[in-house]
């Protein structure tokens, strides 16, 4: 069985996650998984526990940011009776929930320094220290964790210790944002229509070529949980039609991303062109103008590295 067919797409920079993901997966590294907010986070969360070797224990997801701060110590931790004003009994946390298996942390940038220290201390020793109390008790609990932010700018404003950084960061995967998936969209839309059809019992329905050529333009700021939605709502109110253009929501048919070729500054040239050696002559010239650096060049072509690299392959160029 493949845990990680829930993670829908066929992009180099999927591929390439996966791979990671999976190699990850047989070990018990702890993981820091990055993207921003929509991208699907903690469903490659639960598909690492599920093909670890945890995958019969338990997978405890808690987001930081859904619990003020006065509460996360004793949710994550236990507290004793008495430990603070509603403390009415012992009450044990989610480190103990979750011996012998995964514990996810959704939001990790939210989480307050104090608790930042104790979290240190469990990666470090597997001790968990009770709010209220004087004795640490030591569970066996793999970590992944998951951030929208970025982490090194709250360390510089001293917001994000640096210590348990490191600690969170052994293997990071980085999840894309959808917009520069654009080649997974059409694949993510069969999947949640079927999805939607087969818990409706309704008849799905299908996206235009225009229509699907304005969904893969668009910049989806709510990534796949934006395009999840949408695809639900369509798949009711339009339950086996065609959807056209115009039957999109308005941001979709007023942005001017959704237009492809209008408002870009290029204009194909009445000749035509070579889109594979044009594609090639950019590649050679962002790394002549970084010097090589695959990193800075990739951001300067608006990809990701693992894609640059596949298309660097695809072009010939060589290793050096």
């Amino acid at each position: 069985m493949d845990h990680f067919s829930a993670i829908i797409g066929q992009s180099p920079e999927l591929d390439s996650l996966i791979r990671s993901a999976r190699i990850a997966a047989a070990t018990d590294v702890t993981i820091l998984i990055k993207g921003e907010t929509g991208t699907g986070k903690e469903v490659l969360a639960s598909a690492i526990q599920k093909a670890s070797p945890r995958a019969t224990k338990k997978f405890v997801a808690i987001n930081c940011a859904a619990l003020p701060e006065g509460l996360i110590e004793s949710e994550l931790f236990g507290h004793k009776k008495g430990a603070f004003t509603g403390a009415t009994a012992n009450s044990p946390g989610l480190f103990q929930a979750a011996d012998g298996g995964t514990l996810f942390l959704d939001e990790i940038n939210s989480l307050p320094l104090v608790v930042q220290g104790k979290l240190l201390r469990f990666l470090d020793s597997g001790e968990c220290l009770p709010v209220g109390e004087t004795t640490a008790y030591k569970v066996n609990v793999r970590v992944i964790a998951a951030t929208n932010s970025d982490l090194n700018d709250q360390i510089k404003a001293g917001e994000f210790r640096q210590d348990l950084y490191y600690r969170l960061n052994v293997v990071p995967i980085e999840l894309p944002p959808l917009a520069k998936r654009s080649e997974d969209i059409e694949h993510l839309i069969k999947h949640f229509l079927k999805q939607f059809a087969a818990q409706h019992g309704i008849k799905p329905p299908q996206f235009s070529k225009p229509a699907l050529k304005v969904l893969k333009a668009y910049k989806w700021p709510g990534n796949i949980r934006e395009l999840r939605n949408l695809c639900e709502r369509l798949s009711i109110l339009l339950s086996g039609r065609t959807i056209e253009i115009d039957n999109l929501p308005s941001e979709f048919r007023v942005n001017p991303q959704a237009n492809p070729g209008k408002n870009t500054g290029f204009i194909l040239p009445e000749t035509g062109l070579q889109l594979d050696s044009l594609e090639a002559d950019l590649i050679n010239q962002a790394l002549s103008r970084t010097k090589g650096n695959r990193s800075q060049s990739a951001k300067l072509l608006g990809l990701s590295r693992d894609t640059l690299l596949y298309r660097m392959h695809k072009h010939g160029f060589t290793a050096n």
